[in-house]
């Protein structure tokens, strides 16, 4: 796992490999991880989702995200095998 300031960056391969020794490696600190050397998803302890989310709601840009989070018809379930 490489660290990139704070961030830490894992291959998809290795995620899907050793996914419990990176969440604990990780610490409860976002994880990019890569497909082809760029970000394909991040993972995010809850906690710290949580925390994001609440932040968000003191934004403007809230009742616009819900809303589109609402809006299911654009979402897509992802199967990790099929990463």
């Amino acid at each position: 796992m490489d660290a990139n300031n704070d961030e830490l960056a894992v291959s998809i391969s290795a995620f899907k490999k050793q996914t419990e020794t990176i969440l604990k490696e990780a610490n409860h600190r976002p994880i990019a991880v890569l497909r082809h050397g760029a970000p394909a998803f991040f993972v995010m302890d809850p906690l710290l989702y949580a925390a994001i989310m609440e932040d968000l709601a003191d934004q403007p840009v809230y009742q616009k995200t819900i809303e589109r989070l609402a809006n299911a018809s654009h979402l897509f379930e992802v199967d990790i095998d099929d990463l």
